[in-house]
């Protein structure tokens, strides 16, 4: 046998292998049931078992439909569920265990539907159902995020979390990063995190949004949103001016972006307010090295500053007003000469060595004019 002809027969063979194992993971085949026939498969595709194996597994699907059409919905899941773990690489195991999470949804037992939806998706990702699982998912994310409750030993009503609804959501962009979901899913990630006071996660996720989905319908209000976020953290105009900085740079850049968007009078407003407080923090500063100090120069600067943010303001106003009162006390300044001050321990008169010494519990009068003081007459 040549080389080539070898060459053939093992990429064959190896196309067929790929084929055998792909079959029943990767191919999408419809699943049909009705009374008289019960489940059965269409296109012609094989059900990825022989024998008693595909025999099992199409009886105990034939009775967990019959259980479920009967209203034996625990039953059902349970037949559905067992399907999918002992029959895992036939046709049969997607319909089993999205049917399984769906009659979970329908009983509120949200978790464990999360969960049997996600075994649909990472196991057989090119199912027929993805995006009605994708959907499933979002809405019981969306329900614990606006605070619904799992039954609690199947009578009482649980308790919220919110941070399972984050978890959810993430997992859902995660398994369709490209889909219609993912922007939403973000701007809830968001929301969830700033309901438990997760600040800088929640605008992280906001980040995320604009910069992964840029061209998505929900950007601007992502913008909106940051800008509201950072101004909320503002304290006022004697504190850390670094959030005020962040608003006033996300609703510039909103207003830029977006000059039609519904929310522009929003962020003027927030704009407004941000300069306003950024401007009298720099009038505080200035205050203290004109009055506190007499640093006219860093005044001079931090005045201007003041003008430079909020031009058009009364802020401003004040802001030059108090440069002309810089600039006279400047002028006085430099026209008064400073007068030195004379130390108190030091004696204007000369000591005559023939005087009779000032004794002090530390000694006498000492030469040169320097009288030494007891720690009583200090």
């Amino acid at each position: 046998m040549s080389n080539h002809t070898a060459t053939r027969l093992r990429t064959l063979l190896a196309l067929a292998l790929v084929t055998l194992i792909a079959a029943p993971l990767g191919i999408a085949a419809d699943l049909v049931w009705t009374p008289e026939t019960g489940w059965k498969s269409e296109g012609g595709i094989l059900t990825g078992l022989t024998g008693p194996d595909g025999r099992n597994a199409l009886a105990l699907m034939n009775a967990a439909r019959k259980e479920e059409e009967a209203g034996k919905t625990k039953d059902a899941i349970k037949s559905y569920e067992r399907v999918g773990k002992r029959y895992g690489n036939s046709i049969y195991a997607p319909e089993a265990m999205y049917r399984a999470a769906t009659l979970r949804f329908e009983r509120n037992e949200f978790p464990k539907a999360f969960t049997d939806y996600q075994t649909v998706v990472s196991r057989y990702p090119n199912t027929t159902r993805f995006n009605q699982i994708i959907g499933e998912q979002y809405i019981i994310a969306a329900a614990y995020l606006n605070g619904a409750r799992s039954p609690f030993l199947w009578i009482f009503p649980g308790f919220t979390n919110r941070e399972k609804a984050i978890q959810y959501f993430e997992t859902i962009l995660f398994n369709a990063p490209y889909s219609e979901y993912a922007p939403l899913c973000l701007m809830h990630i968001a929301a969830g995190h700033q309901r438990i006071g997760n600040t800088n996660e929640s605008l992280y996720a906001l980040d995320r949004l604009i910069n992964n989905y840029g061209h998505s319908t929900l950007t601007p209000e992502a913008y909106i949103k940051i800008a509201d976020i950072y101004a909320s953290l503002v304290d006022g105009a004697d504190y850390d001016q670094g959030a005020t900085k962040e608003a006033v740079t996300y609703y510039e850049d909103f207003m830029i972006l977006y000059p039609n968007d519904p929310h522009i009078v929003q962020a003027e407003k927030g704009l407004r307010k941000m300069k306003e407080i950024m401007a009298q923090s720099k009038i505080n500063i200035a205050d203290f090295y004109f009055k506190k100090r007499a640093n006219y120069k860093a005044a001079r600067v931090f005045y201007n500053e003041a003008i430079t943010v909020f031009p058009d303001s009364d802020i401003a106003a004040r802001a030059r007003k108090r440069l002309e009162e810089v600039e006279v006390a400047a002028a006085k300044a430099t026209q008064t000469p400073k007068k030195r001050k004379r130390n108190s321990w030091v004696s204007s008169e000369p000591i005559n060595d023939f005087q009779l010494p000032h004794m002090s519990p530390i000694g006498p009068i000492g030469r040169m004019g320097l009288m030494v003081l007891s720690p009583f007459e200090i």
